[in-house]
């Protein structure tokens, strides 16, 4: 039975994902905690490759329609996977499976849920007006940043922010993209979003197999799972309401998180 529930807790995650958007890793590592007992360490390195198998499907469809902003990409990819891998170090130092390390990702994941509910918030409640500034003619001019350190700096504590936690490639991503790029319209920010998260989520989620917090065979489960929720997400997202939606899942992410601070 517990077999089936996780292909279920796929499906519901994919489903979410192809509907709103919000990154996998911030729903599916607190219910591998909650509902089903996992430790911290094996629910983050799990779902750090589950959310790059989600992702990277995506990626691809996105990469075809020519919506993604590679130089987007590469600035945050800059920041993010080189801090990925000294987090990954740390972690082997310190041990994964330590008492101190485990305290210190459910505290993180906990304020990482947080911050992804504040991001999921704002982008129902203000996503609609982004990319309205006039850049001219040239669509190029979208993709220019505020200040080119941004990205780069941002990607850096979203790289340490997902390795430690899962959590962070997708609305805290979107949210930093929308605040560094004003001018570049939604779309492409969730699509360049979307794209960065491939590679960041792919690292993390290796180094953490060479780890041994990886569980193979839940893996394929939710796999099982989520690739049909994605598409069935995809079909319902122009028929139910989102930012209803993007709503209660802000106030249940903000629950979990603190919930995870207080354990």
């Amino acid at each position: 039975m517990q077999e089936f529930a996780f292909v279920l807790a796929g499906l519901f995650v994919g489903t979410v994902v192809g509907l709103t958007g919000v990154g996998g890793g911030s729903l599916m590592t607190p219910i591998l905690i909650f509902f089903f007992g996992m430790k911290p360490h094996l629910a983050i390195g799990t779902d750090l490759l589950f959310a790059a198998g989600t992702k990277l499907s995506g990626s691809v469809k996105l990469a075809r329609s020519r919506t993604i902003d590679w130089p987007v990409v590469l600035l945050m990819a800059l920041g993010s996977v080189p801090a990925s891998l000294l987090t990954l170090v740390a972690l082997d130092h310190f041990g994964a499976t330590s008492p101190a390390v485990q305290k210190a990702m459910t505290t993180t994941l906990g304020v990482a849920l947080l911050l992804t509910a504040v991001a999921t918030l704002y982008k129902a409640l203000f996503g609609q007006k982004q990319g309205t500034i006039a850049v001219g003619q040239d669509p190029a001019l979208a993709a220019r940043p505020i200040h080119k350190a941004l990205p780069v700096l941002f990607g850096a504590v979203i790289g340490v922010l997902v390795t430690l936690t899962s959590v962070g490639a997708g609305a805290i991503g979107v949210l930093v993209l929308m605040l560094v790029y004003p001018a570049l319209p939604l779309q492409r920010i969730v699509a360049a979003d979307i794209a960065h998260a491939v590679p960041l989520t792919l690292v993390a989620g290796l180094g953490h197999a060479g780890l041994g917090t990886v569980d193979w065979w839940l893996l394929a489960k939710l796999l099982a799972g989520s690739i049909p929720g994605i598409w069935l997400g995809s079909h319902l997202n122009t028929k139910l309401p989102e930012r209803f939606i993007r709503s209660v899942l802000s106030l249940l992410l903000a629950y979990a998180g603190t919930k995870l601070i207080a354990i």
